[in-house]
């Protein structure tokens, strides 16, 4: 409802009175539906009618009533493409040159989106249209996405009208941290009972059009459907994984001649595609051991249970638009936000929280857990190997500007508006593309103001004119990129690119990624030929790649780029970090990037207490991290409990002597330093000590994505002492005080490599 002016008569009774009514918003004439399908690292060469014999039937059935792009482009990383693929806008230009954990003080890097920046819903729901988010947000603040923050960069915020999933980067598939509308929620179910994210998000985005067909049959929607697959961890359920035992036998080389292979006979690669070598640190398959191909290959089965399992779940809702007798008129994308993800490292991970804190993995112990791979009990990912073959036939990967991190798949399916179908598009496509071609097929002319703020231009361009003309020019002639220092300039079919090392990974090629940016080597690519960027030309064309570096560092100044920083979390937003929290129970889940650091320095968690003689008093006081590695502090059998679980392989718990008296009381846990990532802890009530032992390693920098939490435990538990939520009464557990001792222990690579592992 507007507030427009009052248009009817008001007279002194109901009979000499005319009642009016404003017109509500009303979309365009024959609207279609939009469902937006972002998938997480997901790369190239992964879906099967892009060359993998992963099996995708519900994306290769669209992509054979629709079109499948062979060069839709993306920024490397997800909160980057995701805000390019909403606004229309460069990622830069949105302040989200990086996640939004590492946000810096400067325009292009604060991960605030402007709200001159106008998202699609904002746009659709002021057309006439209803606008759902299901899934993976990571478009908020870090430093915004407690129960306690402001809601205006939230999906409702944003313009979309109910939003279901989590906030951040990444979550347990089998325990997410899940946010209803703007309020955290507890999964409806358990992995016992046989739980899933993805069938989760699938129910939810049918429910919420089941919810707007019940009171409005003919109004469209947009959803914007964003799963956590096929990010880490890979886990899916037993079925799917099960069925691809012994299909990655042969190893990444053979498997990526033949999607290559297919890839040029289906004709989704331009003629005369090469296959791009093997970079030195990749080894090749016939040299690992036995051991090592047993292992790897079953961490590629589980992935492939992920994507096809995430693929049955997607086609559950285009199922229930089949069941509305819409689907004619729903324009489907199906696309990825980067390329295949390195960051399980050379070995992959049982337990990806080792990586993060620079602790090696056992072969062995791998091994023997290796039929835990893709369960609950799993928090695992696969070796680079598998993401170098997922980006068929490109070089490189994630987080990289090479086309093996900023090319993607795209497939696109309107039934009613393309009448082409089965057919590839060869033409240059960006991610703020996505914004402008929608705009057109609707007929909604981007508008100059939303809620009074004046619109930014749309940097992206339409390409509506290739959905039914093969032969259309693309109008996306020059594209920048930039992450974390490496860069590449776009530009009527040549690609300018040079590759800036990070801190936090070492290909043992010998670069330096402290060296000067000005001393990186340019490469130069002639893309409308060589799109796997196999013949670099920049020796027999100086002038040409002059020419686009030249203009590479006009679109950085034009776009916010500025400055040049391969260590994000160098210039990390600390601002909302303390020496002293005060907390009070059953707040909602707090994330690990404004939570207590406790990490590698003295501390006191107090619990004041009132405990009753009879009652019950049992509860978790502080919990941070879940069963990948934490802390948690509980009573239990009315005594106090302090747990350290380092990486789910070390647990150990230091419990009170003698039970809580009666009455008002205050638990300590102190805990001090005696080396680096070890200590003592002692336990106190009021002032009498009543428990004491020793921490043989802390966890030294992250415990993952599971959340800090007071009063409860939120997901899965830190220890198997007790089930979660595990709830303190609240009349008993009054507040709880934490005082970090001494300076505050902080490792800026730790930090980049956790931050960029959970993107």
């Amino acid at each position: 409802m507007t507030d427009a002016e009052f248009q009817g008569v008001i007279g002194r009774t109901y009979e000499d009175s005319t009642p009016w009514w404003p017109e509500l918003p009303k979309a365009p004439k024959d609207a279609p539906n939009i469902v937006m399908v972002l998938l997480d690292d997901v790369g190239y060469a992964q879906f099967g009618c892009y060359g993998s014999d992963i099996a995708t039937p519900t994306f290769n059935r669209l992509a054979g009533d629709g079109l499948r792009y062979s060069s839709f482009h993306t920024t490397s990383l997800c909160s980057p493409t995701r805000a390019c693929l909403l606004t229309g806008r460069n990622h830069h230009s949105n302040g989200m040159a990086r996640i939004v954990e590492f946000a810096a003080g400067f325009p292009g890097y604060n991960a605030s989106i402007p709200h001159a920046n106008g998202f699609l819903s904002e746009v659709l729901v002021r057309n006439g249209y209803a606008t759902f988010a299901v899934g993976k947000w990571h478009l908020t603040p870090a430093t915004e996405m407690t129960m306690g923050s402001p809601r205006d960069r939230w999906p409702l915020g944003r313009g979309f009208e109910r939003f279901y999933g989590f906030m951040a980067g990444e979550t347990d598939q089998f325990h997410p941290d899940l946010v209803f509308d703007n309020h955290q929620v507890d999964p409806p179910a358990t992995p016992e009972e046989g739980y899933h994210l993805t069938e989760d998000l699938a129910d939810k985005s049918i429910l919420f059009m089941k919810d707007l067909r019940a009171t409005s049959p003919d109004k469209p929607f947009m959803l914007y459907l964003t799963p956590g697959a096929c990010h880490a961890p890979h886990q899916a359920p037993r079925s799917f994984i099960d069925k691809y035992r012994g299909c990655f036998d042969q190893g990444w080389d053979q498997w990526r001649d033949a999607v290559y292979a297919r890839q040029v006979e289906s004709g989704l690669l331009p003629a005369g595609t090469q296959l791009s070598e093997r970079p030195a640190w990749i080894p090749a398959w016939d040299s690992l051991s036995a051991d090592e191909r047993r292992l790897y290959a079953r961490m590629m089965e589980v992935y492939a249970g992920f994507l096809e399992h995430t693929d049955h779940c997607i086609g559950r809702v285009l199922d229930f638009i089949e069941e509305l007798g819409e689907t004619d008129n729903t324009i489907v994308m199906i696309m990825s936000d980067n390329g295949a993800s390195s960051e399980g490292g050379p070995n992959g991970s049982f337990n990806e929280m080792y990586f993060f804190n620079f602790e090696p993995e056992s072969l062995e112990e791998n091994l023997r857990r290796i039929d835990d791979l893709g369960t609950p009990n799993a928090y695992n990912h696969y070796p680079w190997g598998w993401a170098w073959a997922g980006n068929t036939p490109l070089k490189r990967w994630k987080r990289e500007t090479h086309e093996g991190g900023v090319t993607d798949p795209l497939i696109f399916s309107w039934p009613k508006g393309v009448t082409a179908t089965g057919e590839t598009r060869h033409q240059y496509v960006h991610a703020i593309d996505v914004f402008p071609t929608l705009l057109e097929l609707i007929g909604i002319v981007p508008p100059t103001e939303i809620n009074g703020v004046v619109q930014s231009p749309i940097e992206g361009v339409s390409f509506a004119s290739t959905l039914n003309d093969g032969a259309a020019p693309s109008k996306h002639i020059t594209q920048y990129y930039e992450m974390f220092g490496s860069r590449a300039l776009y530009h009527d079919g040549w690609k300018a690119v040079a590759f800036h090392p990070l801190l936090t990974v070492d290909y043992g090629d010998g670069l330096d990624s402290h060296a000067p940016f000005d001393l990186d080597q340019w490469e130069l690519y002639n893309v409308a030929n060589d799109v796997s960027e196999t013949t670099d030309v920049a020796a027999d064309n100086p002038d040409k790649l002059r020419e686009l570096i030249e203009m590479w560092w006009q679109q950085a100044e034009q776009f916010k780029v500025l400055p040049l920083n391969n260590q994000p979390a160098k210039f990390g937003d600390t601002r909302y970090r303390h020496d002293t929290y005060v907390y009070y129970p059953g707040i909602g889940s707090i994330p690990e990037n404004i939570a207590p650091n406790l990490r590698n320095r003295g501390f006191h968690i107090i619990a004041e207490l009132d405990v009753t003689a009879d009652a019950n008093i049992d509860g978790a006081l502080v919990c941070h991290g879940g069963p990948s590695g934490g802390y948690a502090v509980y009573i239990q059998n009315r005594r106090l409990h302090y747990v350290n679980n380092r990486l789910g392989a070390e647990i150990t718990t230091i419990s009170a002597s003698v039970p809580l008296p009666a009455g008002r009381i205050s638990a300590r846990v102190v805990f001090t330093p005696t080396g680096r990532f070890t200590g003592d802890i002692a336990l106190y009530y009021d002032d009498v000590p009543v428990g004491e032992g020793h921490i043989p390693r802390t966890t030294p920098f992250s415990y993952g994505v599971d959340g800090f939490t007071v009063g409860h435990q939120r997901g899965a538990s830190v220890t198997p002492a007790f089930t979660p939520p595990f709830a303190a009464d609240h009349s008993v557990l009054r507040r709880v005080v934490i005082e970090g001792i001494g300076r505050a222990y902080r490792d800026p690579v730790a930090e980049e490599r956790v931050a960029m592992g959970q993107q």
